[in-house]
């Protein structure tokens, strides 16, 4: 074993030594004795700890690898989670004002995906171990939402129904106002017999709907989710965001990024989280790669009442954004890409000259690399809220307005 000084945070919250070697569950500034293996350490001990390290809250934490910052301090991961988005931000050398962190609470996650695996004697429902296919079983889960837990008995129940021996089950699970929405991916080829078995479980386990593969099995209840007041029915693992903490966070920033707007075009809109609150004031055409997602969207929005007019477009942002002349007449814009963001849309907002942007991203690099472009072509940028969806995790989500001077 040799000794080591952790010297910050890594991307994904492992500490980084000297080397660099990669300590998981350190904090900057403790020393720690390990042993080097390439570019890790293992078999990790604490000799002097940080003063923002805490007691994980989890029992699974040392075991389960859906958590990676349970050791560490509420406020130390807040402002580490700004401090991530500083530092992007300052690689292209932009300097931003930051807001206060909004944190989800504890056990609040209302959609997770799950790890299901048949056992010789049963089955394992739970999280992937940290860098490992084993699954960990989660009982006492901290995370996630109470009404999801049931999740993981229905999950153990499916593996052994349609799990091979071969690999595990991928569960995504979601809190519908009607129960457990779930969607399974990773099983057996759907045939009768396995029909029958999992139109059983559904009613063992009162699941709203389950979804196998690319094929809806049974739908007992409308797994409805509620965006600004309006009912919508997401399509099997449709996105949703992570908690309903941080979906209001994200919509009231939103809101007040284009308040006034009265013409609004929502960009990577999915089934309308920010769609129907900003039709409540404005009228809104919402554009989306995923037809079924906007199916959901249109059939919510022709029978919702209350809201401005709605439009919609299928439409792959990445390959074929919303040119100039598309964007003429719009006086804001929401968008909120995947990871990779939206380098190509970005630039024909530029290039339109939309005056308002309320720009949500969960990527602090790629948010840094529009918002120099956006800056390049005469936008400002107001302050930078991170929402903390993903409590005790790596991940870092965000939103900022930007408007032509």
């Amino acid at each position: 074993m040799t000794t080591h000084r952790i010297l910050r945070l890594g991307a994904r919250g492992d500490g980084v030594a000297e080397g660099p070697l990669f300590a998981p569950r350190t904090l900057p500034g403790e020393e720690v004795s390990g042993t080097p293996d390439g570019t890790r350490l293992t078999d990790i001990r604490i000799l002097a700890p940080s003063p923002d390290r805490v007691r994980a809250p989890c029992r699974h934490f040392a075991q389960c690898g859906g958590c990676q910052l349970q050791h560490a301090s509420d406020p130390f991961v807040a402002g580490w989670k700004a401090d991530q988005v500083r530092a992007a931000l300052r690689g292209h050398g932009i300097e931003a004002e930051m807001l206060p962190v909004l944190t989800s609470p504890p056990a609040s996650r209302r959609r997770a995906v799950l790890a299901a695996r048949r056992t010789k004697s049963g089955a394992l429902a739970g999280f992937h171990a940290r860098a490992s296919d084993q699954v960990v079983e989660v009982p006492e889960c901290q995370l996630l939402h109470p009404d999801l837990m049931p999740a993981l008995g229905a999950a153990r129940d499916l593996a052994v129904t349609g799990a091979s021996r071969k690999g595990a089950l991928d569960v995504a699970a979601t809190l519908s106002r009607a129960g457990l929405d779930i969607a399974v991916r990773g099983g057996k080829p759907l045939d009768g017999p396995l029909r029958l078995a999992l139109a059983g479980l559904s009613e063992r386990h009162d699941l709203a709907r389950l979804a196998w593969e690319d094929e809806t099995v049974l739908t007992r209840r409308a797994p409805v989710q509620e965006f600004g007041g309006v009912p919508v029915v997401p399509p099997p693992g449709a996105f949703l965001q992570a908690t309903a903490e941080g979906e209001s966070a994200l919509v009231a920033e939103v809101l007040a990024l284009v308040d006034g707007a009265r013409r609004v075009a929502d960009l990577f809109a999915g089934c309308g989280t920010f769609t129907f609150p900003l039709a409540r004031h404005a009228a809104v055409h919402a554009v989306e790669g995923a037809a079924d997602m906007v199916a959901a969207l249109d059939h919510a929005a022709r029978h919702a009442q209350g809201l401005r007019p709605v439009t919609h477009a299928v439409r792959d942002l990445f390959r074929q954004p919303l040119d100039a002349a598309a964007l003429a007449g719009f006086d804001a814009a929401v968008i909120d890409p995947p990871r990779a963001g939206a380098e190509a849309q970005i630039a024909e907002l530029a290039r339109a000259g939309v005056p308002r942007i309320a720009h949500v991203s969960c990527n602090p690099a790629t948010f840094a690399r529009d918002a120099a472009h956006l800056l390049a072509s005469g936008y400002r940028m107001g302050p930078v809220r991170v929402v903390d969806q993903f409590r005790w995790s790596a991940h870092v989500e965000l939103v900022a307005g930007f408007h032509l001077h």
